[in-house]
């Protein structure tokens, strides 16, 4: 994981966004990894965005995942969903995304709305701690990463987990060909 330095995440909840930090601390006791595997490390604010991030840290863009926020509307009603996918790859927005969201037209939502509705800062924003109606949609590439690198909710720190556990989240769904090569 290049040079983090890394902790458990809720020995270090100053590091995470309140929903982020509420959500590991109802993580079950069950699920498939552990919630002490979820670790977490503080970076530069300024190098929160992941091309940056990437090459201060000397962590691989195949490690690296990106939380995109995604706004489509269907009768009337705005419908929210988040895409994880690796930072070598794009969501298929258009395509794979509008069509499992079951909306005429799919964009990247507003920075605003993004920041309000999560209660995440933009640029930290993590699929742990989303509102639970939203699908958490994962591209396979993701879950098949022994440790993936996402957000914490706020721009000064990463989560690092097993890529498996993204897959395992409340609400997330695998879904073939969600995104593609950058």
């Amino acid at each position: 994981m290049g040079t983090l330095k890394t902790e458990p995440a809720l020995t270090r909840t100053d590091l995470l966004a309140p929903p982020v930090a509420a959500a590991l601390a109802q993580w079950p006791a069950d699920a498939p990894v552990d919630v002490d595997r979820v670790l977490v490390a503080p970076i530069d604010a300024e190098l929160a965005d992941t091309a940056a991030f990437c090459a201060a840290y000397e962590v691989g863009l195949d490690e690296s995942a990106n939380c995109v926020v995604i706004a489509g509307r269907r009768e009337g009603v705005v419908r929210y969903a988040a895409c994880v996918v690796l930072a070598t790859t794009r969501a298929d927005v258009n395509g794979v995304v509008r069509r499992t969201m079951e909306v005429r037209k799919a964009s990247f939502a507003p920075m605003a709305d993004a920041v309000e509705l999560t209660d995440m800062e933009y640029g930290g924003i993590t699929p742990i701690g989303l509102p639970a109606s939203w699908p958490i949609l994962v591209d396979p590439r993701v879950i098949a990463t022994p440790h993936v690198i996402v957000g914490s909710g706020v721009r000064q720190s990463k989560i690092v987990m097993p890529g498996p556990a993204l897959g395992a989240l409340p609400g997330a769904r695998v879904v073939e060909e969600l995104a593609r090569p950058a």
